[in-house]
Formats: structure tokens, C-alpha cells, sequence
């Protein structure tokens, strides 16, 4: 059996040059020849230069089938156990032949793009895995044009957090870093705004329990109930008669944070629901 096990000579000899490409490319990354973070370019030059094969211009018997089948099949076969060196290369040679077919010549049916998307998923979760982040966002990104293609906004979105979360694995420790994290625990980077409500709650949970301890002789039910309208709706200077200074300061501080944050959120969510 030949390494491509296509139906043809044609395809057989794509599939091999995609696998030959994938081992040296693999190699040079597993011997720090080629930093990981660096290595786009590098991987755009290997898939030009497929593109420019005319035998892609050959289109398999089965046309509702992925051309480079076998190759994704190997890449689904890795083992989470398997040494670094042995999962790069099927996987590598997966994306590859990914993006031949995604940017390739033939136009892809309606079929095809559905499992081609799956099969970025599929890679795009491998490589992560794999600890090649920038690899995996590659993948991602094709997983998302496709299913954007095929107005999928469900399978979009889960590819679209995906995304930016392998793209936080290639940032350096840093502030970048650390805004990406605190974007994905807030909203989902925009793509769970629900989670907002849940910061909300706390944010008013925790204010008004300072405000409690600084309300002076304001009742505490008055204090509670103030504490939760300002986050909706700034305070009259008469409601925070008789507080102490810090107490009128806190409640300051909490309306700007429930504008911003209730702004935020209704924003995320017209985007959701009305896909702008």
C-alpha cells in the first residue's frame, strides 16, 4: 500500500509530497531549528508550493469525500502517550494537507466543507494538545471560515473561543497574557456573555458589604438596598446623607462599574443574538 492510499497514482504522489514536507518540517522544529511561535512562514512556503502542483486539478471518483483522507486519518490516530517526535509529524502533515485542500484549486461541495471543518477542529484540539499553539490557531481559523461559509454561527462561535484561547498559549508570560485570561474568565471572550451576570452579582455583593461596614447610622436595610440600585442607577446626593466619605466614594465607583459592565454585556449580546 502506498502512503497516501488514494485512489490514484495522482493522488497517491500529492499525499506522499505532503507527508515528505511534514517529516522535514517536523524534524526541524523537534531540533529547535525552527522555533514554533516563528514557523508560519515557513508552513505558508511548504503549502504554496503544493498549490502550485497541477495534479490537485485531479478530482478524486467519490467527489463528496475529503481528497487527503488517509492523511487525516492518521493524524486522528495519534496517541496522547506517543512521543513528541511521532505526534508531530501525522499531525502536521493533517494540517497541511488541510489547507492544500481548503486553498486548493477545486471548489469544495457543500459536503466537503462540512467535514473538512470538522477535520480542523479535530487537528486544531490535537495540536494544541501537542503543544503547538500556533499551529492550532491555524487550524482553528480554518474551522471558522468554513463553518462561517455555511452560516453555522453555533459551530463559528465554538471555534471563534477556541481561537482565542490557543492564541493567549502564544503570547509570553506578560500583561498580554494576563488581559487575554481575565477576557476569557469574564465573557468568554465575548462569547459567553452570560458569564457577565455572574461577575455582577459579585461585584454588587461585594460592595455593598463594604458598604455595610461604612455606612455610619444608615440603616442596614437602606445600605442594602442602596448598594444594589446604585449599580443600575447612580445616587442622589440625598440618598448618601449622613455616610461616611469613603461610603459616597465606594458607591461612586459602583455605578461607573455597573455602566461599564451593563454596557458591556447588552453589547455582547445584541452581537450574539443578532450575529452583527
Amino acid at each position: 500500500m502506498t502512503r497516501g492510499g488514494g485512489s490514484s497514482s495522482q493522488h497517491d504522489s500529492v499525499s506522499d509530497a505532503i507527508e515528505d514536507r511534514a517529516e522535514d518540517y517536523a524534524k526541524r522544529l523537534d531540533s529547535s531549528e525552527l522555533a514554533e511561535i516563528d514557523s508560519r512562514n515557513d508552513l505558508d512556503i511548504v503549502i504554496e508550493a503544493l498549490l502550485d502542483d497541477s495534479e490537485l486539478l485531479v478530482r478524486g471518483r467519490y467527489s463528496n469525500k475529503l481528497r487527503f483522507g488517509p492523511l487525516y486519518e492518521q493524524a486522528s490516530n495519534v496517541g496522547p502517550d506517543d512521543e513528541p517526535w511521532r505526534i508531530r509529524k501525522p499531525l502536521i502533515a493533517g494540517l497541511i494537507a488541510a489547507e492544500v485542500e481548503f486553498r486548493g484549486p477545486l471548489r469544495l461541495s457543500p459536503t466537503q466543507n462540512a467535514l473538512l471543518a470538522g477535520q480542523f477542529e479535530t487537528l486544531a484540539a490535537a495540536l494544541a494538545r501537542a503543544e503547538l499553539p500556533a499551529h492550532a490557531v491555524r487550524a482553528w481559523t480554518g474551522a471558522m471560515e468554513l463553518y462561517r461559509r455555511a452560516h453555522n454561527s453555533d459551530a463559528e462561535d465554538r471555534c471563534g473561543l477556541e481561537l482565542a484561547r490557543v492564541r493567549r498559549a502564544t503570547l509570553a508570560p506578560g500583561w498580554k497574557r494576563g488581559v487575554s485570561t481575565t477576557a476569557d474568565l469574564l465573557c468568554g471572550y465575548g462569547y459567553r456573555p452570560f458569564r457577565l451576570l455572574g461577575w455582577v452579582v459579585a461585584q454588587i455583593a461585594l460592595c455593598t458589604g463594604i458598604a455595610v461596614l461604612l455606612a455610619g447610622s444608615k440603616p442596614l436595610a437602606d445600605v442594602v438596598y442602596l448598594g444594589v440600585l446604585t449599580f443600575l442607577n447612580p445616587l442622589d446626593p440625598n440618598n448618601v446623607t449622613g455616610m461616611e466619605p469613603q461610603a459616597k466614594v465606594l458607591f461612586a465607583v459602583e455605578a461607573c462599574l455597573g455602566a461599564v459592565s451593563m454596557s458591556v454585556f447588552f453589547a455582547l449580546l445584541v452581537r450574539r443574538w443578532f450575529r452583527l
